[in-house]
């Protein structure tokens, strides 16, 4: 019987629903769009779970929020047998059958105001993927939907100079369109891990043709994400609007920089067929109708595990 293929999801916002209701479990709550439960059924290889810290939490709580999800992630998260940190392209490489390796990322760099040492402190402890900002400006940069649109700034150089240092994925989802070209500017390992394609849908979190076409060339990958504003300006989505985002980045040129990145606990509204992790199953089947077998576990998986950095720290 041929198994199932194996799925590298770059980012879920789990940990940020556990922090907002401890009492959710990660094995089996009906809370949650992803569980331990679903991984293990469905196929799951390698799970991204992101620090993101809610706006509303106090500036001057922000990093205790963020080691506070990273206590959740170890607690929780790790505390299931099957489930094996990943912070090296070698740990990926030594997962077993039946292990699923969990990525510790951080989802904007609010938490860490201007202090370099608190993320220094959060690559200490696991965290192996930075996305610099989320939607509005931190001391870092402007994230997409900050009006002013600006770049890195100084301090934000010295944040990309610290994941070059220690070779870090540099998340470049949410960041303002001048600070995707200063990033791109640098030679660091870099990835998109939830954005989608903005000649199909006009969002702003989406990514354009040029953005797109420059990630190809540094040999980056997309995460087409499950947010159904990003998959078309009606907002409910199915599958076959994800199926349109995966073939544009096709058509020009990333066939081998396609990935998934599904926002899941990180929505309100949801795909349909894609209503939770198990959905993927329905994603595959729909997949394996246009792609080859190989296209297809490229997409799940490989063009994200095989570019996940060899860390230095």
């Amino acid at each position: 019987m041929k198994s199932k293929p194996k799925i590298f999801d770059a980012h879920c916002d789990v940990l940020m629903k556990m922090f907002l209701n401890p009492n959710l479990s990660f094995y089996d709550s009906e809370k949650l769009h992803l569980t331990n439960n679903q991984l293990m059924n469905v196929g799951s290889k390698v799970q991204c779970f992101a620090i993101y810290i809610p706006e509303r939490i106090h500036p001057s709580m922000r990093f205790h929020a963020a080691l506070t999800m990273v206590e959740l992630f170890y607690e929780n998260v790790l505390k299931a047998p099957n489930m094996k940190l990943v912070k090296s392209h070698e740990d990926i490489k030594l997962l077993g059958e039946g292990d699923i390796g969990a990525v510790l990322t951080l989802e904007g760099c609010d938490c860490i105001g201007e202090d370099l040492l608190k993320l220094k402190t959060l690559l200490r402890l696991g965290v192996s993927s930075v996305g610099l900002t989320w939607n509005h400006s931190n001391a870092v940069a402007d994230g997409v939907l900050e009006p002013r649109g600006g770049g890195l700034s100084a301090f934000g150089h010295n944040v990309v100079s610290l994941l070059k240092e220690t070779n870090t994925w540099c998340d470049v989802s949410h960041l303002s369109v001048q600070g995707f070209w200063d990033v791109m500017e640098q030679e660091l390992p870099t990835i998109a891990s939830h954005s989608n394609c903005h000649s199909i849908c006009s969002n702003p979190r989406n990514l354009n043709d040029e953005q797109i076409t420059s990630l190809i060339k540094k040999d980056s990958v997309i995460g087409i994400t499950f947010v159904p504003e990003f998959l078309n300006s009606g907002g409910n989505a199915s599958i076959k609007d994800v199926m349109k985002h995966i073939e544009h980045v096709c058509s020009l040129g990333g066939e081998d920089h396609v990935g998934f990145g599904s926002d899941f606990d990180g929505i309100d509204k949801v795909v349909k067929g894609l209503e939770k992790y198990q959905g993927y199953e329905l994603l595959m089947e729909e997949l394996n109708k246009h792609y080859s077998t190989i296209q297809v576990e490229n997409f799940l998986l490989n063009n994200f595990s095989k570019r996940f950095p060899v860390r230095a720290i």
